[in-house]
């Protein structure tokens, strides 16, 4: 409500004359300073609205009389990167693996490129430090099912594993129990030979009893001192990396039910270069043999 102006006894300014509720309201005005400010920004507006783009029209928007436009920058930058790439692309495309690991520079650009693919295509299943899971390979160490060389890890890229390519790896485990091919007493014995053979804590008599199953049964893939076969993808079973899990139980499911992971190629997802960038990539990562 409007009242009569008067000085405010406590602070020595004036009020404006209104009040609301026995509370009044004091004429402070702004700082000069902050006007002239608040000025310089409205003026500012006005020329930024002329020069830059600036108003929604119903299809487009005004241009400004400098033409700015971000999308357009964004085009140039991305198309001086790629030319800059190219170079790299070219030489990459047209070099064998074992010359890009030995060329620094071409090294280094495919260990960036293929750690990129990698992130966006593979660390879903390997994660994102390669490090893997329970059924899904560890890149990281030196234990590879189908071969570490920078070929072999190209051609599991490029044609999967147990994959609708045609040219995919397979490789498949049977069922020992689930098949009714060993009773389960057969599978704890070959279990509990399997696990010695990485010096796993395990039954004696029952791994004595397992040897003779498992050199009947497993040895022809896995071979007699367990230490497996890369060309038919089957696991080492005497060192301590287990893909499915080293103790009892996960062994037992594993001879019970059989394993078969599965890998999609991506010859034809993927281009060449990118996927000789991925093989550089996860050979560089400290497990490549």
């Amino acid at each position: 409500m409007a009242g009569i102006k008067e000085t405010d006894e406590v602070t020595g300014v004036d009020t404006t004359g209104h009040e609301w509720d026995g509370i009044k309201e004091l004429n402070n005005p702004l700082p000069r300073w902050w006007l002239w400010t608040f000025y310089a920004c409205c003026i500012w507006s006005f020329v930024y609205w002329i020069f830059m783009p600036t108003w929604p029209l119903i299809s487009d928007h005004t241009r400004g009389f400098l033409g700015y436009s971000s999308r357009a920058n964004l085009t140039e930058a991305v198309a001086a990167a790629q030319a800059r790439q190219s170079v790299f692309l070219e030489r990459i495309a047209a070099a064998e693996l074992e010359e890009i690991r030995n060329d620094a520079d071409l090294l280094n650009f495919a260990q960036a490129g293929g750690g990129s693919a990698f992130a966006v295509n593979c660390s879903q299943c390997h994660g994102q430090g390669a490090a893997g899971s329970v059924g899904y390979p560890n890149l990281n160490d030196d234990d590879w099912i189908w071969g570490g060389s920078l070929e072999a890890i190209q051609d599991t890229i490029l044609y999967g594993i147990r994959s609708d390519h045609e040219d995919t790896r397979v490789s498949d485990m049977p069922a020992f129990g689930r098949d009714e091919l060993l009773s389960r007493e057969e599978i704890r014995d070959t279990a509990a030979y399997v696990l010695s053979l990485s010096g796993a804590e395990a039954d004696a008599e029952a791994a004595a009893r397992g040897e003779e199953l498992y050199v009947d049964n497993c040895s022809a893939c896995h071979m007699e001192d367990g230490t497996g076969n890369q060309d038919l993808g089957a696991p080492n079973l005497a060192d301590s990396l287990w893909l499915y899990g080293g103790d009892e139980a996960s062994v037992i499911t594993s001879i019970n039910t059989g394993r078969g992971g599965a890998m999609p190629g991506w010859s034809t997802r993927l281009d060449p270069v990118t996927i000789k960038q991925l093989a550089v990539y996860v050979h560089s990562l400290g497990g490549g043999e």
